[in-house]
């Protein structure tokens, strides 16, 4: 799943550490979702989503996987 976390965290001026405190998850849970590397739970999400003062939708894009068959 692609997202815009950082872009959203940087408007706003905060750092990973600061965002991670605000959802209740660790920095490296963070730095993990920013990086593509984890798909938050739908409550992370929502909570990222109000953190960061955005509707979900844009924060989060879905990616879609084909089958190279």
């Amino acid at each position: 799943m692609d997202n815009t976390i950082k872009d959203h965290r940087g408007r706003l001026g905060l750092t990973q550490a600061q965002l991670a405190e605000r959802v209740d998850v660790s920095r490296q849970t963070i730095i993990a979702i920013e990086r593509g590397r984890f798909d938050p739970t739908l409550r992370l999400a929502f909570a990222l989503s109000d953190a960061l003062g955005v509707d979900i939708v844009d924060l989060f894009t879905p990616t879609l996987e084909r089958n190279s068959s």
